[in-house]
């Protein structure tokens, strides 16, 4: 007598593991195209908003684009910081038309950037003198496709339903950010400035359903690679691996920061915001300082 085979026994699990097999292949075919076209491209800005662009160094970087300039000597002085709020330049609050965006936005910024340069500085009040004051503006904002963004949270919980990892994000309608930094001394004299510019990207930006989702989460990248200009003296790494500071990983977690003075840009908001962040909600919905008046726009 002759047995039919398993697959004979179960004809469920036929359909059942093609579907599985279709899934897969799916997935990895959006792997490969995120690999391929899943970054915005964000040009660099020309630097106008800066006191000064003669000293800037020549474009590099593979993920992200910078220019910059430090006096490496004038830094390695230098004890406080003070850290006067972001602004925004014309082109950028007309990409923004949301006062509430702006904020968050400009927030973001400055308090990726208190945080990140605490491993290194003391951070004084806004209104106090200090041997650094270090400013940042927003030159261009590239706006997330919130509809592509909700399209993307739904495929990703979807397929972790099914697969190990949730597919990568849609390489459509990311978002991106352009910004200009310095730092003065005492006299006001520029001893460093930074132009950056980052676009989202499909494997490593989650999507957020928001207008500046992804110039929201792109703010901490570029607060790291400004507080590595003032610190070490040296052009920010394409990619930093570094391992946080414990001063970092308390305030990521929405604890008390190292300096009050970073309390002026709210804190983060800790597990609830990552949470958040994970499952696509707008970065308003769990950041206190979407309740913090708009920033004016730089002149």
């Amino acid at each position: 007598m002759t047995f039919p085979s398993s697959e004979q026994t179960s004809p469920t699990a036929r359909p059942s593991r093609a579907a599985g097999r279709r899934l897969a292949r799916a997935a990895l075919a959006a792997a490969a195209l995120a690999l391929l076209a899943g970054c915005a491209s964000v040009p660099l800005s020309s630097g106008a908003g800066l006191t000064s662009t003669a000293r800037l160094g020549q474009e590099s970087g593979s993920f992200g684009k910078t220019r910059s300039f430090a006096d490496k000597q004038a830094l390695a002085a230098a004890r406080t910081v003070r850290i006067v709020p972001t602004t925004l330049s014309a082109q950028a609050a007309s990409r923004v038309p949301k006062a509430a965006d702006r904020v968050l936005v400009s927030n973001a910024i400055d308090r990726a950037t208190c945080i990140a340069l605490s491993d290194r500085f003391e951070i004084v009040a806004g209104n106090q003198p200090a041997d650094l004051s270090v400013h940042s503006i927003v030159a261009d904002i590239v706006p997330t496709d919130k509809v592509l963004a909700g399209a993307s949270v739904a495929v990703s919980l979807g397929s972790s339903f099914v697969l190990p990892v949730g597919a990568p994000r849609l390489p459509l309608g990311l978002g991106g950010l352009s910004m200009e930094g310095e730092a003065l001394d005492r006299s006001g004299q520029q001893v460093a400035a930074l132009v950056w510019a980052k676009g989202a990207n499909s494997l490593t930006t989650k999507p957020r359903v928001s207008d500046v989702g992804d110039a929201y989460a792109l703010a901490s990248s570029y607060g790291g690679a400004l507080a590595t200009l003032l610190a070490k003296g040296t052009p920010p790494p394409d990619v930093n691996i570094a391992i946080p500071s414990g001063q970092r990983v308390q305030s990521f977690l929405g604890g008390k920061p190292k300096y009050a003075a970073c309390d002026a840009f709210g804190r983060q908001a800790g597990i609830p915001g990552f949470v958040s962040g994970m499952v696509g909600a707008p970065p308003e919905w769990t950041d206190p300082s979407a309740r913090a008046p708009a920033p004016a726009p730089a002149r």
